[in-house]
């Protein structure tokens, strides 16, 4: 039956903002409280000047909004950017930070023109290729990354140049060498992201709790004097003062200018030949489209009205706020998922909610540039200690392990190669791992890119999907885009009974498949799968032929 809420579907365009202008601006407004704070995060961490951040999300939302595919996705600077942008600025600029800054964005501006094309030729539907696993797998790894990175900015202590592994190993010594003033308030920071994500009180939680972290962090920095430079107000004895970095200051606040429209920087092509070049390009443009892909597609699950968003048309609009970004000093952008979901949580109705967002950002950096000055590097990067855990938590090992130990398997090498390697290399291991296990499972080389099903329309209506061999991740974009161009309000069923091996990707779209289609007034039925063992209890664990002996 269709859902009765669809009658009452939001309009778009200037019609949406004359309907539902008052919902969207308050939504906007509490994005806004929340992008700040992280957009500044973010930039500094991925190696960009604070401003880049917001010039971002301010492009994300007036432009990008205007010419999206989704309906309350939030756009801007995401954390699973950061490795990505932070290792071509370190790349490229061979030690010049500035320079390599000006090389990153010369790499954001073409690998926009790729997500343009990639949208354009409809490559939307790639996101399919690559598994759950490797995607969480990935997304960990970053979290990892952040959080070895950021806890010595929350421990107000600059740890030694050298490889990601030196970075984690520095930890222990940067807690016995910290900066009390600075570590109270990033550790203040921390705390309070805690209690928030446990609070149930519905009134408090409406609060932004990035916003809190801000107020207590400008509090605080101002309590400890840190816009002049001084010795530490406690502990002062001269052993400690002997091997310790004795001052605070400025230097731990974000340095923002005065005068917003100096904050532009431009794109330096020079590098253009470079093979570190095309490699930063490859990446942004790769992980930036998954990332956006996923996130909108996550949003969409979120809507209270059950929209689903042109991925491709979302793909080239964000690939047309990268290429604006680009130019004139920006980060790149993604559809965001927090900032989203905190989006439709706040009652945002239609993508006016996005542009209402980056107008505010705009408006406050024009205005209020000195109020960010006073905002502590510490307390930001509180901000991405806690993202950096949500994104690597103990409870996304247990998710993935509930779904089947080779799917842990997958995600651990994906996570273990990342921080070895790099984003793009690591990815690439997790897929082949993914596919030997398939191929140890029982399915055919000849079957790992192609899938072998037939499509019969019974005399009764019912279209019945017929699968042999394996139906796995790798191999079932024929069949997505077949039941794409499926005329609503039928009977479909699947019969899986020649299926040898279906994999947790899959499992996983039939089931979506059949939430979203029995949603649009038709009918869906997996049958045939009653042969088959799965590897673990969960309903959408991977399954594989069970093999029969004679008597």
């Amino acid at each position: 039956m269709i859902n009765d809420m669809t009658i009452a579907v939001p309009k778009t365009g200037l019609a949406g903002l004359v309907n539902h202008w008052r919902s969207d601006l308050l939504s906007g407004f509490l994005v806004f409280l929340i992008a700040l704070p992280l957009c500044l995060g973010i930039s500094m961490a991925s190696g960009f000047p604070p401003s880049a951040g917001i010039i971002t999300a301010i492009i994300g939302g007036i432009v990008v909004s205007r010419c999206s595919g989704s309906f309350i996705t939030i756009n801007g600077p995401a954390a699973g950017l950061i490795v990505v942008v932070l290792d071509a600025v370190q790349s490229l600029g061979e030690g010049d930070a500035m320079a390599g800054y000006r090389y990153t964005l010369a790499a954001i501006v073409v690998a926009s023109v790729i997500q343009i094309l990639m949208g354009v030729f409809k490559a939307g539907r790639l996101s399919s290729f690559f598994p759950a696993a490797v995607v969480h797998g990935m997304l960990a790894a970053i979290g990892i990354i952040i959080m070895a990175k950021q806890i010595h900015v929350v421990l107000g202590v600059t740890p030694e140049k050298g490889s990601l592994f030196s970075t984690i190993g520095q930890i222990p010594s940067s807690f016995m060498n910290l900066n009390p003033e600075i570590a109270i308030i990033g550790g203040m920071g921390l705390t309070i992201l805690i209690i928030w994500s446990l609070l149930k009180n519905k009134f408090l939680k409406m609060i932004p709790a990035p916003l809190i972290v801000v107020l207590v962090g400008i509090g605080l920095g101002s309590f400890f004097d840190l816009n002049h430079e001084h010795l530490y107000l406690f502990l002062p004895d001269a052993h400690f003062l002997a091997h310790h970095e004795a001052t605070i200051g400025p230097k731990f606040l974000v340095a923002i200018s005065d005068n917003f429209a100096s904050s532009f920087n431009y794109p330096d092509f020079s590098k253009v030949a470079t093979s570190e070049f095309w490699e930063a390009v490859i990446a942004i443009a790769l992980v930036g489209s998954l990332e956006s892909l996923l996130s909108a597609m996550a949003v969409d699950k979120l809507d209270p009205y059950q929209r689903h968003s042109n991925l491709n048309k979302d793909l080239t609009a964000v690939g047309v706020g990268n290429l604006v970004a680009g130019s004139i000093g920006g980060l790149p952008m993604i559809a965001e998922i927090v900032r989203s979901s905190a989006n439709v949580n706040n009652g945002a109705k239609t993508s006016w909610a996005n542009f209402f967002h980056g107008a505010f950002l705009l408006l406050f950096v024009v205005f209020f540039p000195r109020l960010i000055h006073s905002i502590p590097l510490a307390a930001l990067a509180s901000l991405l200690v806690f993202t950096g855990f949500r994104l690597a938590s103990p409870r996304e090992f247990a998710n993935v392990m509930g779904i089947g130990k080779e799917q842990l398997f997958i995600f651990i090498v994906t996570i273990i190669s990342v921080i070895a390697t790099d984003l793009l290399i690591g990815v690439a291991i997790g897929i082949l791992v993914k596919l030997l296990i398939h191929v140890l499972h029982g399915a055919k080389l000849s079957n790992l890119f192609k899938i072998h099903f037939t499509q019969i329309r019974q005399s009764d209506g019912a279209v019945l999907i017929k699968i042999q061999g394996a139906a796995i991740f790798s191999n079932f974009l024929s069949l997505k885009e077949t039941l794409a161009a499926m005329e609503k309000g039928k009977k479909i069923i699947f019969e899986c009974s020649g299926v040898t091996l279906i994999d947790h990707s899959v499992m996983e779209f039939f089931h979506e498949f059949q939430h979203d289609y029995e949603s649009q007034g038709g009918t869906c039925e997996l049958s045939g799968l009653d042969q088959h063992e799965a590897f673990s209890d969960h309903p959408l664990a991977a399954r594989r032929l069970k093999i029969i002996e004679a008597n």
